[in-house]
C-alpha cells in the first residue's frame, strides 16, 4: 500500500499535478453593541500583503484526531480564544484563489463558530465588523448607497458585455443571475451573500479579483472600493458563513449562542437584525418569539436601558425536543 502511494505521488508529479494540503479556516462571529464582528488575524501572522485573514492553519492528521480538533487548536494558538459552537461549512478548492507554496494545492475546510465574546486577552488577533467586508449587506438603514452608486451600474455594464473567451457556460444569463443575486427588478434575499460576492468576483470588481489576475479586471479602468478584502479566499469563506448563519436563524436556535444567559427581548431582536442586516417589526417579532416558545422569563429585570426596567429572559432549551426546527422564522423587513 505504501509503495502504491509513493508511485501515485511520483506519477502526479510527473504529470504536473501538485500535492494536496488541507487547511482549516474559522469564521468566528460575535455580536456587540448591535454590530456583528468576526475575529481576524493581522496579515503578518497569517495573511498576504496588508490584508486581514481568518484564523487558519494546516490539518496535521498525526497531531489532530479530527478536523474540528485541529481547528480548535489552531484558533487557540493564534488568538487565545477557546471556541464553543462550531459547525463545518464547506470545502473550498478552487485553483488560483490561494497561495500555493512549493507547488502544493490547498484545500480549505471552512467553519462557522459563534461566541458571546471573551474576556480573555486575544493574541495576534482582533474583532473586526463584518460589514466592513460586505457593506452592501447591511440594510438596517435602508438600501446601502454603495449598491446604487457603485455596484449596480457596473454589474449592469458587465452583464451587457460579451463573455470572455474560455469563460464557463452558465445555465442562466448574467442579467438573470443579477436578478437572483442582487434582486435587480425583484426582492433582496439576505441569504445569498456568497452568490453576490461570487458575481462581484467574476465581474472583476473586488480587490481579490485583481490580486488573482482575473481577466474581467482588465475591463475596468479603475476598481471601486467594495469593502475590505481578506487574504487568500477568506472573504469567500466569510460570505459562506454569513449566508449560512442568516439562513439558520430561521430553523435553529443558534442566535442564543451569541447572547448572554439572560437578555431582554430588545437584545434578542437587535441581535437578529444585526446578523440578518434588516429591521424587524417590534410587536410582530415579540409575538413570534413568544408563540414559538423559544424563551422564558427568568424573574430578573434589567435597568440598563435607563427607562422602565425590562424583563430578562433565557433560552428555553426544551424547545429543541418539542419540534424539529425551533428557529425564528423571520422574513426580512416584513414580519
Amino acid at each position: 500500500m505504501a509503495e502504491a502511494r509513493r508511485q501515485n505521488a511520483a506519477e502526479d508529479q510527473s504529470r504536473g499535478n501538485p500535492q494536496i494540503e488541507l487547511g482549516l479556516n474559522a469564521a468566528i462571529v460575535m455580536v456587540r453593541d448591535q454590530q456583528p464582528y468576526i475575529l481576524v488575524t493581522r496579515s503578518g501572522a497569517a495573511g498576504a500583503g496588508t490584508w486581514d485573514a481568518l484564523p487558519f492553519g494546516p490539518f496535521a492528521p498525526r497531531a489532530h484526531r479530527t478536523l474540528e480538533i485541529g481547528l480548535r487548536e489552531w484558533v487557540k494558538r493564534q488568538t487565545g480564544l477557546d471556541l464553543g459552537y462550531v459547525e463545518q461549512l464547506y470545502t473550498f478548492g478552487d485553483r488560483g484563489r490561494h497561495e500555493e507554496p512549493d507547488g502544493a494545492h490547498m484545500l480549505s475546510v471552512g467553519y462557522l463558530a459563534l461566541t458571546r465574546g471573551s474576556a480573555e486577552d486575544l493574541t495576534g488577533s482582533h474583532w473586526s465588523p463584518w460589514y466592513d467586508y460586505f457593506p452592501w449587506e447591511d440594510w438596517r438603514h435602508g438600501k446601502p448607497a454603495i449598491l446604487t452608486d457603485e455596484i449596480e451600474p457596473r454589474l449592469k455594464q458587465w452583464a451587457d458585455r460579451a463573455p470572455a473567451p474560455g469563460e464557463p457556460v452558465r445555465a442562466l444569463r448574467r442579467i438573470e443571475r443579477l436578478r437572483i443575486g442582487f434582486g435587480l427588478g425583484g426582492s433582496w434575499d439576505e441569504e445569498k451573500v456568497l452568490e453576490r460576492y461570487e458575481l462581484l468576483y467574476e465581474a472583476g470588481l473586488v480587490e481579490e479579483a485583481r490580486r488573482d489576475e482575473r481577466p474581467a479586471v482588465k475591463q475596468w479602468t479603475s476598481l471601486p472600493e467594495l469593502g475590505r478584502p481578506l487574504a487568500f479566499d477568506h472573504r469567500r469563506i466569510l460570505a459562506t458563513a454569513m449566508g449560512r448563519l442568516r439562513g439558520k436563524l430561521k430553523y435553529r436556535p443558534v442566535v442564543f449562542e451569541l447572547l448572554p444567559s439572560e437578555f431582554t427581548l430588545y437584545d434578542l431582536q437587535k441581535t437578529v437584525e444585526a446578523i440578518s442586516g434588516t429591521l424587524l417589526h417590534k410587536q410582530n417579532f415579540r409575538r413570534l418569539v413568544e408563540k414559538g416558545g423559544l424563551v422564558e422569563p427568568t424573574g430578573n429585570v434589567s435597568t440598563e436601558t435607563g427607562g422602565r426596567p425590562a424583563k430578562l429572559y433565557g433560552f428555553r432549551r426544551e424547545v429543541v425536543l418539542e419540534r424539529p426546527a425551533p428557529g425564528l422564522r423571520v422574513k426580512a423587513g416584513r414580519l
